[in-house]
């Protein structure tokens, strides 16, 4: 009698294990987090991950960054790391932000992100649907690919992990706006600190709840 195993149902479901099984090469995952934030940069992480370190991050239950408790994801990015044949951060300024437009920079940072890695990838896993503008590299966009690929996944956890870390040092420098707790999101507490103090330096003067002119203020 043939033994079944339910490894192989769970791991179908990852694209890395159907749809991408037949490309020669290596596969780079590419994600951002801080798109929708008021403070800081947009940071965009590559991985590249070796086939041996597929069924280890199954194991290691992976999924989407923002489906993880931030001392998962922290143990995640460090493993994942270790396994990763290459990875990279790219990033894109709250100045650049602004001079750009969110979606620009957003597939800038990701673009470097790529552009650093010492490894060719055969082909880019972009999460979302916007392709990166003048890649060289072969790339692919997969909406929801966060749920969909194992690369994009870790992309995604090494992009949070690597982001979070520097909010929380930048925190220190304006802890008026409790960044430590919401990592430069627009939580309640944010917004009114906003009214309170108006934007820092490091705040996206093109988003409207960082437009705010204080009354003594020229």
């Amino acid at each position: 009698m043939v033994e079944t195993s339910p490894t192989p149902l769970e791991k179908s479901s990852w694209l890395e294990f159907s749809t991408l099984s037949g490309i020669p090469g290596l596969v780079a995952g590419v994600d951002e987090v801080g798109r929708g934030a008021l403070f800081g940069p947009v940071v965009a992480a590559a991985v590249i991950l070796p086939d041996h370190a597929l069924p280890i991050l199954i194991a290691a239950k992976i999924k989407d960054s923002k489906k993880l408790s931030s001392s998962r994801r922290t143990q995640l990015a460090q493993q994942i790391c270790e396994l990763a044949v290459d990875w990279k951060i790219g990033f894109a300024s709250t100045a650049e932000i602004d001079k750009i437009n969110i979606l620009q920079a957003t597939l800038l940072a990701m673009k470097r992100a790529v552009l650093k890695l010492k490894v060719q990838p055969a082909i880019c896993l972009i999460d979302g649907n916007q392709s990166i503008k003048d890649l060289l590299v072969p790339q692919q966009t997969i909406v929801k690919g966060d749920e969909r690929s194992l690369a994009i996944a870790s992309a995604s956890i090494v992009a949070k992990v690597w982001r979070d870390d520097l909010v929380m040092r930048l925190a220190l420098k304006y802890p008026m706006y409790n960044l430590e707790s919401n990592k430069g999101y627009g939580s309640q507490r944010h917004l009114l600190a906003l009214q309170q103090y108006g934007p820092s330096p490091l705040h996206r003067q093109s988003f409207r709840p960082c437009q705010i002119k204080l009354p003594n203020a020229e």
